[in-house]
């Protein structure tokens, strides 16, 4: 199935993610706030999530925070995307719980390795 659930507020950077991983042969959703991408992982139960630090609702990590105290989406892989650079911030980011780290703007060929280590390249229906 390879459903990759993306959660991002800046258009640029969703359409950019979105066309990358559709192009490769992943389906995709796509939310503009953590409380959206709550409710997607909850309904839909992707493989994956795509997890935008800064969000307009409530930040990347409490988010997380959701995800992992939910039964249903416990074991969802997520992986932070943020501009955030900073040692600090990263070192945070990666503390929180996320099962990986992708900085943003994404490298293309690094992401995708992400993404296969978690889930596999795509599968043909």
């Amino acid at each position: 199935m390879n459903l990759i659930l993306i959660v991002e507020d800046n258009e640029k950077n969703l359409k950019l993610v979105r066309d990358v991983l559709q192009f490769k042969g992943y389906r995709t959703l796509e939310a503009m706030t953590a409380t959206e991408g709550l409710r997607l992982a909850r309904e839909e139960r992707p493989d994956l999530v795509l997890m935008d630090i800064q969000l307009p609702d409530i930040d990347g990590i409490t988010a997380l925070g959701r995800l992992r105290a939910d039964p249903l989406t416990r074991k969802t892989p997520v992986v932070a995307v943020s501009a955030s650079v900073m040692p600090d911030d990263q070192q945070r980011i990666v503390a929180s719980g996320f099962d990986a780290y992708v900085t943003k703007p994404i490298n293309v060929k690094g992401f995708l390795e992400t993404v296969e280590r978690f889930i596999g390249k795509p599968k043909a229906d």
